[in-house]
């Protein structure tokens, strides 16, 4: 699994404008992506880590963040989180 964190450029900000919302309170819960996931967060903090310990990635409001199919990760969400967010 591969986890990409970095700002996103004002044409994917654009891109991420019809993307559905998701929300969550501060929690930790297991999760696997089966498929690329791509997120706009816009608010809050959290950090996804691989089961396994081969990696981890935290991140917070303002972030573009890529997430690629592979193992179970556990996601600690530090700060109550609103993402936009894509599959495929």
């Amino acid at each position: 699994m591969k986890i990409e964190v970095r700002k996103p450029t004002e044409e994917e900000k654009k891109l991420a404008e019809s993307w559905p919302i998701w929300e969550k309170e501060v929690s930790e819960f297991p999760w696997k992506y089966d498929a690329q996931e791509t997120c706009f967060i816009l608010e809050g903090e959290a950090t996804v880590s691989v089961n396994d310990g081969s990696e981890s990635a935290a991140f917070s409001a303002g972030d573009w963040v890529v997430f690629s199919p592979g193992p179970e990760c556990t996601w600690r969400v530090t700060a109550p989180i609103k993402k936009k967010y894509k599959f495929g």
